[in-house]
């Protein structure tokens, strides 16, 4: 690892971090669902535009297509609508705080998935920490204290458990190439996507160069570009050292949310943040392997 690397992760998760923040931005024009289809559509036409300059081939086996449309689906369809559709009852602090159970869904997912990986004691003991805290952030809304509606902030789990079966869809397709893959995959979301917008919300219609700014943004650098700056990290640095995205992009996310749109933020979201962290913890095991090495208990 590299201070290039580091930054590099640093850059990212300040980055997914902001999409909540840039989610409120455009939904003060546009429908949830249009968002969502914004944000997919330009992500899509990004990746092509980028194996267009490399001249990478995006040909796939037609036998693949079906396993692309439905990765396409739970990976970036159906989450990155639920989050433009969930903040108009939330905050993109609070949103930015539950996307951080990614990991605690996919281990979760991964346990009951079949060949999945089984998840350790560790590991069950992180899951549970992630759902203590979601618990814990949901108090002041159940006492009807704050903005953010209950029942949405519980309901938007399911995009992370969207990303934690995306997780275990994509181990069948690690032979192709990932900007290819995704490119794909956000072509099959914005197709499911725009009949469902378009009867729902109809034709957008863009008047504010703000919402246009943000449209671009989220679609080209939070989604096609960023992804494909992930997939060349990975390659570098590892799986486990990159998913420490998941501790930035929350702090991030919170931190536009309270500086720049005022939302609240009590000790309760700060509760049930930490409880997420330690969770992530648990389930990342480096950490406690540091400490247990220190009291002795794990050579």
């Amino acid at each position: 690892m590299t201070v290039r690397h580091w930054l590099v992760i640093f850059v990212l998760g300040i980055g997914w971090g902001s999409s909540f923040f840039f989610n409120e931005i455009l939904l003060r024009e546009l429908g949830p669902i249009t968002v969502g289809l914004g944000r997919v559509g330009m992500g899509a036409i990004g990746c092509w535009l980028w194996l267009s300059v490399r001249r990478v081939s995006g040909a796939v086996p037609r036998a693949a297509l079906a396993q692309l449309a439905l990765f396409g689906t739970v990976q970036y369809a159906v989450p990155l609508t639920i989050y433009p559709v969930m903040q108009q009852f939330i905050t993109s602090s609070a949103a930015g705080i539950v996307n951080a159970m990614t990991p605690i869904m996919v281990v979760l997912v991964s346990h009951v998935w079949p060949q999945g990986e089984r998840a350790t004691p560790l590991k069950s003991a992180g899951v549970v920490l992630g759902f203590v805290g979601i618990v814990v952030m949901a108090i002041p809304a159940m006492r009807g204290q704050g903005p953010s509606n209950p029942w949405a902030l519980l309901g938007t789990i399911s995009a992370p458990l969207c990303y934690g079966i995306a997780v275990n869809l994509l181990r069948r397709m690690d032979a192709m190439d990932r900007t290819v893959l995704t490119a794909w995959s956000l072509s099959f979301g914005a197709l499911i996507i725009a009949p469902l917008a378009i009867w729902a919300e109809g034709v957008p219609v863009i008047t504010r160069a703000e919402t246009w700014g943000a449209l671009l943004f989220i679609g080209f650098v939070l989604t096609s570009a960023s992804f494909i700056v992930m997939f060349w990290l990975i390659r570098i640095v590892g799986g486990t050292i990159a998913s420490t995205i998941t501790f930035i992009a929350p702090v991030s996310a919170v931190f536009l949310g309270v500086v720049i749109l005022n939302e609240e933020i009590g000790a309760f979201h700060i509760a049930g943040m930490a409880l997420i962290f330690a969770g992530l913890l648990f389930i990342d095991g480096r950490a406690m392997r540091v400490f247990g090495r220190r009291v002795g208990h794990v050579p």
